[in-house]
């Protein structure tokens, strides 16, 4: 699952209109126009296309890991407000260049910090994707790479969590 493909999910779960997604991305540290925000938004074209993977198209831009993580970071100042910095805090948490599986992870916890969700929406959220979850696999999810009970987040997972997502905000 691309980067790409999550944020249209996540638009759509949302229901997030243009203007506010431009908005998010400054929020989070990145300036798009509206135009751009439609090219990020555009489905990629399917792998037996001629084109070669990670080419940009006219019609479409490639969102990176980098610009994942800082739209949500701007998800969760747009939903919950700007935070006071505390004395010898940094100013704003540094995008981290992680792998496509860790970004599974880290979305999943950035949108429980965004949509303020219990563990127990968490798991209703996934129930109405179709995958049914223990607290303890969520929590193993959920927890920091390199704990010991730490658990990759994967495509599959991430999928059924934005399907159910849509449902619960759509529906």
């Amino acid at each position: 699952m691309d980067n790409n493909d999550i944020l249209i999910r996540l638009r759509y779960a949302l229901d997030i209109k243009n203007q506010d997604m431009v908005e998010i991305f400054k929020l989070g540290g990145i300036e798009v126009t509206k135009d751009e925000v439609l090219k990020i938004l555009t489905k990629s074209k399917d792998e037996y296309d001629d084109e070669v993977d990670g080419e940009e198209t006219e019609d479409q831009i490639k969102c990176t890991n980098k610009m994942l993580e800082s739209f949500l970071n701007g998800l969760i100042t747009f939903k919950r407000g700007k935070q006071d910095s505390k004395p010898g805090q940094p100013k704003s948490p540094e995008p981290t260049e992680k792998n496509k599986d860790h970004m599974n992870n880290m979305l999943l916890k950035k949108l429980k910090v965004a949509l303020q969700l219990t563990t127990e929406d968490m798991l209703d959220i996934l129930d109405d994707g179709g995958i049914i979850v223990s607290k303890g696999e969520l929590g193993a999810i959920l927890r920091k790479a390199g704990h010991r009970n730490y658990k990759e987040c994967g495509d599959n997972f991430t999928r059924k969590f934005l399907k159910g997502l849509a449902y619960t905000y759509r529906a």
